[in-house]
């Protein structure tokens, strides 16, 4: 049995990740607490289906009093337990056209992509100590790797990018920092989602996004705290290839 806190989770990867951890048999996936600005019908409904499993919680990943309520909302509900993973999803897109010299928008973007994360795992991690399983996952992006950053050239998300590569040394740095402490910390790229980000181009619907995030996260250990993986759908292929196959992706 084990408890998951998942950020940003009102809508698109982050409401998958939620829908297939409440399809999981209760003896192995105990509490989840959705974590978002605010809910919405979808998440209502799943709320509304768990039988008390999902448990709503405010917050704003960018306030650091907001994470410390939410901390502390969920080590009341938890009842003297830790939690056991925090997957850090919530985050912000960017679109910047005409040229770098065009973007404005990288203080907002770190804001919620890099800082969010920082502040949310500082606001929890005294109940991740107390957890059982001590993982943290943070969604990251194959855009946000410096030796893969040709292949998405063509895309004006600027900030983004620089965002989801601070994110990979931000779990680099928490790695190193746990590294005593039992965790696993790793950074994961969701792959291209079907989302109000993604588009319906996407390769992947949130669930099977999800499905993939949580074959790594269950499937590493200590030994790989602090790597960068693509997620892992055996079987889902792309264009006659294997492209989220588990693979560490380069930083």
């Amino acid at each position: 049995m084990a408890s998951y806190l998942v950020t940003g989770s009102s809508r698109g990867i982050g409401l998958g990740y939620i829908t297939v951890l409440a399809s999981k048999d209760a003896s192995e996936v105990s509490k989840i607490f959705a974590a978002a600005r605010s809910e919405n019908p979808a998440l209502r409904k799943l709320i509304a289906e768990s039988a008390g499993r999902i448990e709503y919680i405010p917050l704003e990943v960018t306030s650091e009093q907001s994470a410390k309520e939410a901390a502390e909302r969920v080590e009341q509900s938890l009842g003297g337990k830790g939690l056991d993973v925090l997957i850090n999803n919530a985050g912000v897109p960017s679109h910047t056209e005409g040229g770098l010299e065009n973007m404005t928008d990288l203080n907002e973007v770190f804001n919620v992509n890099v800082f969010g994360v920082h502040n949310v795992t500082r606001a929890f991690l005294p109940l991740l100590k107390k957890g059982s399983l001590k993982k943290i996952m943070n969604i990251s992006s194959s855009l946000g790797s410096m030796a893969m950053s040709a292949m998405g050239k063509f895309q004006p998300t600027p900030a983004y990018k620089v965002s989801k590569s601070a994110v990979n040394m931000l779990t680099v740095q928490w790695a190193e920092s746990l590294d005593k402490d039992g965790f696993v910390v790793l950074a994961v790229c969701p792959g291209w989602v079907k989302t109000d980000m993604g588009t319906e181009a996407g390769h992947l619907t949130p669930e099977e996004s999800a499905t993939g995030g949580l074959n790594i996260l269950f499937s590493r250990t200590e030994a790989d705290s602090g790597k960068f993986f693509v997620i892992d759908l055996p079987g889902k292929k792309v264009d006659g290839q294997a492209i989220y196959d588990g693979s560490i992706r380069p930083y």
